[in-house]
């Protein structure tokens, strides 16, 4: 048998998420899925690859700018390689993509909705359509370029359609921004409904816009521009680090295009004279014959089998608004989510602010809801006397003008706010409710896998554990002061913090499974894995005969299942109705088992550059709630595909009815916890209005 040298067990990051993207879009031609969460699943796709582009193809090209001779250190590629290998890629997931949106259309026709694309319409469709574009034609504002002159500055991630006019012989350019416009009109005739995309509309009617020139041809065209601006040389005020925080996004606004999309034919003359004006590239200009913007889902009246059953959050889960610290001082409380509601945490917020003991609530803060419910609890706790500390990250990449907004708000209403560490982002979730009894201090800690975000937490899948544990609550207390202070929180024991714990313990716990040797047992479910020791790591855990389960959502560099290396280890990967996101480390079997739950995945930037924190699952109740998650992961035939040696995704056999989320929604929406003590009510009535004061009613 030939030797298979270590370095050939692992894949590109960069290709392996592309991998993922696939798995995604395979969830769009999946006909088992209803119709228009197919759709859903096409505009994730598709928002997906935006972002990608944004931000990992915006730190290659700089990579291959200023290190062009720096290797991956996984994979051993240039970034030059990379670039091209991930533009082959996308450029063969374009023609799976065009693919599924040509059947989908007809899907949708079938079911009396019509895409109009003007190729056939009627004469009723015609006119209702002129009238449309009659109502909007006051709204467009065309910009005439000289073919020799300068070319406007295009904004990213907005459409544009670009028309070459011909009169008395003389051409030129114009261009018609589409910002301004709602990007689909609907209407009904004869029961059908008519769903046109503005972008084909304006182009269509181009004639009418132009009456004195002729319209040679045109597209509708958008640009997809670099997003790698960082902050640097960031100061210790608060309002300075504000201020550099809004001068990076305008800057990366302007910076240049990674990719240019174009939906309609060009002459390869015409085509050639936009790429020169634009200044890209030929290998990054993709043509596509799919609406940049799928948002008409919405407007789509549902029919039967059009969407997944309704499986809202369970609100209730037997405990009353003020049971929680009773309960909790005597047991730990598991949340998952989407299956339970976040709401019992913010009752927890305020039972914390109503609490006349409680003295002070310190919480991190990554990504917010635009009419945070946890925001309100914190300003209420503040309005109510207590010490509210939040520690809140403007550099939550595409979030950072939200969160701008929510540090006003915050101090605003009293609370004192922090911004992070200069060289660390603080991804963590983390909070910790501390206060006084009879002269004893007590904490209440809470540790998530996801953010304090309430519409996120309807759609990803996510763990929050609450416990009264003093060791936990006394380091929380640590992490957070040393953070206030602008300094990385010291090493923990009874939590794992990035940078300091995190790594150390998640090795450790792997050479203790490797002690253990065939008896070993790793369970590790996150969303991403690229990290060179944690895989080496892996490696020696399979070539000790320990068993390694992978559930992994998105990137895995770590090939499975090659003999001599990897062939203990198995990588799986759900994509389905939500998405995937809490992170699961489980080490050993039986008693013996340790269980941790936290912010971060396995990435080189979570264990070394972020602050993640992490807790143990301890009770026997939330380590059984634990474990039903892991035994759903491992039977899930029907959402889940499993990694080949070769870096491919199968599905397994018998999948229809296995689906993990389908039996874990019925699991945990079911569970109920009581306590035999008596009730407190919170004033609702009071905590309700405050929420309307601060956000003037939006919901």
């Amino acid at each position: 048998m030939a030797v298979i040298e270590k370095e050939n067990c692992y894949i590109n990051r960069e290709l392996s998420w592309l991998s993922f993207n696939e798995r995604v879009l395979l969830e769009a031609a999946d006909g088992s899925v209803p119709l228009l969460e197919r759709l859903k699943f096409l505009m994730i796709y598709q928002s997906n690859l935006e972002e990608f582009y944004r931000v990992r193809i915006g730190i290659l090209t700089h990579r291959a700018l200023l290190a062009p001779d720096r290797r991956d250190p996984v994979s051993g590629m240039l970034p030059s390689e990379t670039i091209a290998e991930v533009l082959r890629v996308t450029r063969t997931q374009q023609q799976l993509f065009d693919s599924i949106w040509k059947d989908m259309k007809q899907s949708l026709r079938d079911r009396g909705i019509d895409i109009l694309d003007f190729k056939k319409t009627s004469k009723v469709d015609e006119l209702m359509c002129k009238k449309l574009f009659g109502d909007m034609k006051d709204s467009l504002f065309p910009k005439y370029i000289d073919l020799n002159g300068s070319f406007p500055f295009l904004w990213g991630q907005e459409s544009y359609i670009i028309a070459f006019l011909e009169k008395n012989g003389q051409r030129r350019m114009a261009l018609v921004p589409l910002a301004r416009l709602n990007p689909y009109v609907s209407f009904e005739i004869d029961g059908r409904q008519k769903i046109v995309m503005t972008s084909r509309l304006v182009r269509h009617f181009l004639p009418l816009l132009f009456k004195k020139e002729t319209v040679k041809e045109s597209a509708v065209i958008r640009v997809t521009r670099n997003a790698d601006v960082y902050l640097s040389n960031l100061g210790d005020d608060s309002g300075d680090l504000r201020s550099k925080t809004s001068s990076m996004l305008s800057k990366r606004k302007r910076e240049q295009p990674v990719r240019l999309l174009i939906y309609g034919k060009l002459t390869e003359a015409s085509r050639a004279l936009l790429i020169k004006k634009l200044r890209i590239k030929e290998e990054n200009v993709f043509q596509t014959s799919v609406p940049f913007d799928l948002s008409f889902r919405s407007a789509i009246a549902n029919q039967e089998g059009f969407r997944y059953a309704e499986h809202k959050p369970a609100r209730q889960i037997g405990l009353n608004k003020g049971e929680y610290f009773k309960y909790i001082e005597k047991q730990d409380l598991l949340l998952s989510y989407p299956f339970q509601s976040m709401l019992p945490f913010v009752d927890i917020l305020y039972e914390a602010a109503d609490d006349p003991d409680v003295l002070s609530i310190k919480i991190t803060l990554y990504r917010m809801s635009a009419s945070s419910k946890v925001a309100a609890a914190l300003a209420y706790a503040a309005d109510k006397g207590k010490d509210v500390v939040c520690l809140l990250e403007l550099r939550a990449r595409f979030d950072e003008q939200n969160n701008i907004d929510y540090s006003e708000l915050l101090e605003d209403a009293g609370c004192r706010v922090v911004y992070g560490l200069p060289e660390h982002k603080v991804h963590s979730k983390l909070c910790v409710i501390t206060g006084s009894r009879a002269g004893n201090i007590f904490h209440i800690t809470q540790v998530g896998t996801g953010n304090y975000n309430e519409v996120t937490c309807e759609q990803y899948t996510d763990l929050s554990l609450i416990t009264a544990d003093e060791a936990a609550g006394t380091e929380a207390e640590e992490v957070f002061a040393a953070m206030i202070n602008g300094e990385l929180p010291p090493e923990t024991h009874s939590l794992w913090i990035a940078p300091k714990s995190f790594k150390t313990k998640v090795m450790e716990y792997l050479d203790g499974e490797i002690a253990k040797g065939d008896e070993g047992h790793v369970a590790i479910k996150c969303n991403s894995m690229n990290n060179p020791d944690v895989m080496e790591k892996l490696i020696e855990c399979s070539k000790a005969g320990v068993r390694v389960e992978l559930f992994i959502r998105g990137i895995c560099c770590l090939l499975p299942g090659i003999p001599g290396l990897t062939e203990n280890i198995t990588v799986s990967s759900i994509v389905g109705r939500w998405l995937e996101h809490s992170r699961i480390y489980s080490f050993g079997d039986g008693d013996e088992q340790r269980i941790f739950i936290g912010s971060g995945d396995l990435l080189n930037r979570n264990l070394e550059r972020r602050v993640e924190a992490f807790m143990e699952v301890k009770t026997a109740d939330t380590r059984e709630q634990i474990n039903h998650i892991l035994d759903s992961l491992r039977t899930d035939r029907e959402k889940s595909r499993t990694m080949q040696s070769d870096g491919t995704y199968i599905r397994e056999p018998g999948g229809e009815g296995t689906s993990s989320q389908e039996e874990l929604y019925r699991y945990f929406s079911g569970l109920k916890f009581s306590l035999d003590d008596g009730k407190e009510d919170l004033k609702a009535p009071e905590k309700r209005s405050f929420w309307r004061r601060l956000f003037g009613g939006r919901s």
